[in-house]
């Protein structure tokens, strides 16, 4: 290792020469070597040399170019290596079990928790010691809840949605929302969500979408999306609060799930363009952090009786096997053959007719609606949701338009501009995945949305929905954009999941300006950099990490949440070092100590 070398005694080594040296070194030998004189400090700071130590140490492809706001080579490699939210600095032990969903408020000063202790917890980032510190904890076992999955600030930061999932049997699929004020912690409202995983989420400052299900047979149902306001005013007591936005037909057991809303006024104007080329092309980009925390949605009265006899006469070709008299082995097994081949015969033509019906009545597509044209400014509203038409477990994306009518509850409640024939709606963008999707996360523009999903087998095909294909241990995040429609590269991997589909859960992700993090089941958490599609950090938890969150308000503070019960905070090392360094005295301001300085300067001069 080359240390305390002077150069004074003897001729200097060429700088080429010394360029070769500092090419075969790691990057932190080249920085101590650059404070043994001038000429090799001005070699280790050279461009050509941080190019190849930065492709080479994060073995990243040479074709992928320099991210398009980094002013050098240099100072990229110090911002993957020093900015990444890496160092864990505070573990949170305020839960008392499974931590399940973070969320951080617009302006980034609190976030809120979520857990299967059944309360929502509030916490502040504010203090002047840096630490975080809880101010709020609601429970809501008084609502039979069974425990709390979801939070979400809304615009202003006035109030907090929580979702929850009610107490019920092992089959039941209700939840419910909850609007809490944030100003004195009321309850100022609660809304029925069905499937409790459409969690819900913030239409604007003070609407919000939620969901509920029905069942038109044993694998076909009716997705009702519904706009609620927050609360009542009330001077509003004779005004709508609650209007249904979209009725959509579902077929092959599968139901619309994780909703959330896009708002496409920065598509033009991203923070980061993931396109190469249009990089190349573009002007550099500003840096202004915004934050989307991910939703989902759904509500209305509950059929709780209903779908349960209906989930039992799906199960009904499996269950009815052990009532029958004792026979031998194989008549036992011609027996239940035959019962798989009459279940599969019937699904195969209820989804045949739940084809024909949704043919003759869902209101016609608008090829339009998606397309935009030169000159149109139009702020274009986004419903996104995880759905699927070959089996129950979630396998698309549907993109649904919200046009500015239906932002407010004031209107036709039940829709009453469609003709009386068009029973549903159709969806205007759908995007196939291939696999079971197991998180979303929009970046904090808009511009993309990134999908965790576990792949199914290459080339497989799908003969009974009740049984979708084994699905991959490997997450794959996907990254689609919005404005083209289409997927983006190659998807990231690094981290794995390993419960099966029937038993498969989401694991909340988050995008900031720079950085896309996700949980994961093998009790890791992980940060990877969006421009060059590489893992920079995992994160380490005790059990499963169900939820990462970034701030709005820094990049570099990070929360990850486990089933360990815990909730850590993880900043950067140049973070960490900003907080260890002492504060440097302030310098004397006064008329005396002026003089003083004055003096000295006078008497070296040797003037009187």
């Amino acid at each position: 290792m080359i240390q305390d070398v002077r150069m004074d005694d003897g001729p200097a080594l060429p700088d080429s020469l010394v360029l070769e040296i500092f090419l075969r070194l790691p990057h932190d030998t080249v920085l101590s070597a650059g404070l043994a004189c001038r000429q090799w400090l001005a070699v280790s700071r050279d461009e050509f040399l941080w190019r190849e130590l930065f492709y080479s140490y994060y073995r990243i492809p040479r074709s992928v170019p320099r991210h398009p706001a980094s002013l050098s080579w240099y100072r990229e490699f110090k911002r993957l290596f020093d900015c990444i939210p890496c160092v864990e600095v505070q573990t949170l032990k305020e839960h008392h079990d499974q931590v399940l969903h973070l969320a951080f408020s617009h302006r980034g000063h609190r976030f809120s928790s979520c857990s299967k202790d059944c309360t929502v917890k509030l916490w502040d980032t504010e203090r002047l010691d840096g630490t975080i510190t809880m101010v709020h904890s609601s429970s809501m076992r008084q609502f039979n809840w069974g425990y709390t999955q979801f939070s979400q600030f809304n615009a202003d930061d006035t109030l907090l949605l929580v979702s929850g999932v009610y107490l019920g049997s092992h089959h039941s699929s209700s939840g419910e929302i909850a609007v809490i004020s944030l100003e004195n912690y009321t309850l100022l409202s609660r809304v029925r969500n069905k499937p409790y995983d459409v969690f819900g989420c913030w239409l604007n400052e003070t609407h919000l979408i939620s969901g509920n299900l029905h069942w038109i047979g044993n694998m076909t149902s009716c997705s009702v999306l519904w706009l609620n306001k927050a609360f009542q005013d009330v001077e509003s007591e004779n005004v709508n609060v609650v209007k249904r936005l979209f009725k959509i037909q579902n077929i092959n057991a599968s139901t619309i799930r994780t909703v959330m809303v896009a708002h496409c006024r920065r598509h033009d104007s991203p923070d980061l363009l993931l396109d190469y080329e249009a990089q190349a092309q573009s002007q550099p980009l500003s840096h202004q952090p915004l934050l989307f925390d991910l939703g989902t949605t759904d509500s209305e009265e509950d059929e709780e009786d209903d779908e349960e006899r209906r989930r039992e006469m799906r199960l009904q070709g499996l269950s009815t096997a052990a009532h029958l008299p004792q026979l031998t082995s194989s008549g036992l097994e011609h027996v239940i053959q035959g019962r798989h081949s009459e279940a599969s015969e019937a699904r195969e033509l209820e989804t045949k007719w739940a084809r024909l019906m949704a043919r003759a009545h869902t209101k016609a597509p608008d090829p339009n609606v998606l397309s935009s044209t030169p000159g149109d400014e139009e702020d274009k509203t986004y419903l996104l949701f995880t759905t699927g038409s070959l089996t129950y477990s979630p396998h698309q994306i549907g993109i649904k338009r919200i046009m500015p009518d239906q932002m407010t509850t004031s209107g036709p409640v039940l829709g009453e501009e469609r003709s009386t024939d068009e029973f549903f709606d159709s969806l205007d963008h759908v995007i196939d995945i291939h696999g079971h999707i197991i998180g979303m996360g929009l970046s904090p523009d808009h511009r993309y949305l990134y999908v965790n999903s576990r792949a199914w087998p290459a080339g497989c095909v799908i003969s009974d929905p009740m049984s979708p294909p084994p699905i991959a241990e490997e997450i794959d995040l996907h990254v689609i954009d919005l404005k083209s429609l289409r997927e983006e590269r190659r998807s990231l991997r690094a981290h794995r999941a390993f419960t099966p589909n029937d038993e498969c859960f989401f694991i909340f992700l988050d995008v900031s300006r720079d950085f896309v993090a996700s949980g994961a089941e093998d009790k890791h958490g992980y940060i990877w950099d969006r421009h060059y599609n590489i893992c920079l950090a995992r994160l380490q938890h005790d059990d499963v990490v169900n939820s990462v969150a970034f701030s709005p308000a820094d990049q570099e503070l990070l929360l990850s949440a486990s089933d360990d019960s815990t909730i850590k905070v993880w900043r950067s090392p140049r973070m960490v070092r900003l907080a260890q360094t002492p504060a440097r005295p302030p310098r004397p301001r006064s008329l005396l100590s002026w003089l003083g300085r004055n003096k000295k300067t006078t008497s070296v001069n040797g003037k009187p």
